[in-house]
């Protein structure tokens, strides 16, 4: 069960870290209406990471056994 939580976990973080990714080469070319909208889903991903690598410090996971 652990190792398929992590996975999960892992999971997660990289689909976030894709999405933001994705964004940031969106922002470059969008209008202004898509703009607001790209930066208001940055945003959002953004606070999703800091929320899990402050619970991972809170429950005193090592950030790099999750890929932080």
């Amino acid at each position: 069960m652990q190792a398929r939580f992590v996975e999960f976990i892992q999971d997660v973080l990289i689909t976030l870290h894709q999405n933001i990714r994705d964004l940031k080469e969106r922002r470059g070319f969008a209008d202004a209406e898509e703009l607001t909208h790209i930066e208001a889903k940055l945003l959002a991903y953004q606070e999703m990471l800091s929320i899990l690598q402050s619970s991972a410090d809170e429950f005193n996971i090592p950030r790099d056994e999750l890929g932080f």
